[in-house]
């Protein structure tokens, strides 16, 4: 496999609960990505969108959780900035710097990504971490951090918002522009995916009515300082390899520079993924096996 993973590598994936990969992908690769995102953001119908923010909650009581974002799995679809719109949903800045993510099936439904997650490469390396049998790609997101209102996203895991039984989920995270401290690199708390414990999911509400977190622990569990995080500075055509156990964050763009990046998850297809999970395929389909 041209692009397996050395022992070294899995090595320190095992340690850290992540992985950085340079040059792994072309600056060609890069311009394509971003230039098929900036034609969907381009195109899709503003006066018809329902002004749905992504908000992690760390500004605002709750996530994100309205019908639109909820119906977005197996769709295409655009969430803003939190401090793009004022109170009537009017854009305080252009469409093309107002949007914070496009979700959550771009793997699926766009031509360029979903070759870009298939392609032998991406198979070659999660094959041989040697942590899947049957790997699904389960969601994938164009994520913007625009230029000076790009917000904080907190300390998090993944499989909090991506949860299975057992804990399965990995995201492979691609620099399409130089990620740095000023504009909202990645931080991680290495070794944080074997110390502390996932503790909560991310779910639909039983009603219907939006999302919320349930504990999986009877404790509350501390928060390590966000001072052990590493900074993790990462040049375009990077690939981050992301445990779905790892706490990991990134800072708020207050640069001129945007931060536009591709990630996609996986999940182990023979897992048991909950039902009240919040991204759900609409009738039942499955997610796309990445090895097949």
């Amino acid at each position: 496999m041209a692009h397996a993973l050395s022992q070294a590598q899995k090595d320190s994936f095992d340690r850290d609960g992540y992985l950085v990969i340079r040059d792994f992908f072309s600056a060609e690769d890069a311009a394509r990505l971003r230039a098929a995102a900036a034609a969907l953001v381009d195109n899709f119908d503003l006066d018809s969108h329902p002004k749905t923010k992504f908000s992690t909650g760390e500004e605002q009581d709750e996530h994100v959780g309205d019908k639109y974002f909820l119906e977005s799995g197996d769709k295409i679809r655009f969430f803003f900035e939190e401090k793009s719109l004022d109170a009537k949903g009017n854009l305080l800045v252009p469409r093309t710097r107002a949007i914070n993510k496009i979700g959550h099936a771009l793997h699926v439904l766009d031509p360029v990504f979903k070759e870009f997650s298939t392609r032998s490469s991406v198979r070659d390396v999660v094959r041989s971490l040697g942590a899947f049998e049957d790997p699904r790609i389960l969601q994938s997101m164009v994520i913007f951090k625009q230029p000076e209102i790009g917000g904080r996203v907190g300390p998090h895991q993944d499989s909090t918002f991506l949860y299975t039984k057992p804990l399965s989920a990995m995201g492979l995270w691609f620099a399409l522009e130089d990620c740095t401290p000023e504009n909202g690199c990645m931080y991680f708390l290495p070794g944080s995916h074997k110390t502390v414990p996932v503790s909560r999911r991310f779910v639909r509400k039983p009603d219907g009515s939006g999302t919320t977190f349930v504990s999986l622990v009877d404790e509350d569990i501390q928060d390590p300082p966000e001072e052990d995080y590493v900074c993790e500075p990462t040049p375009v055509g990077t690939v981050v390899l992301i445990h779905g156990s790892v706490l990991h964050k990134s800072s708020q763009n207050l640069s001129s520079k945007s931060r536009w990046i591709y990630t996609f998850h996986c999940i182990e297809g023979r897992a048991e993924y909950p039902k009240d999970n919040w991204l759900q395929n609409a009738d039942g389909k499955p997610f796309t096996p990445l090895l097949t």
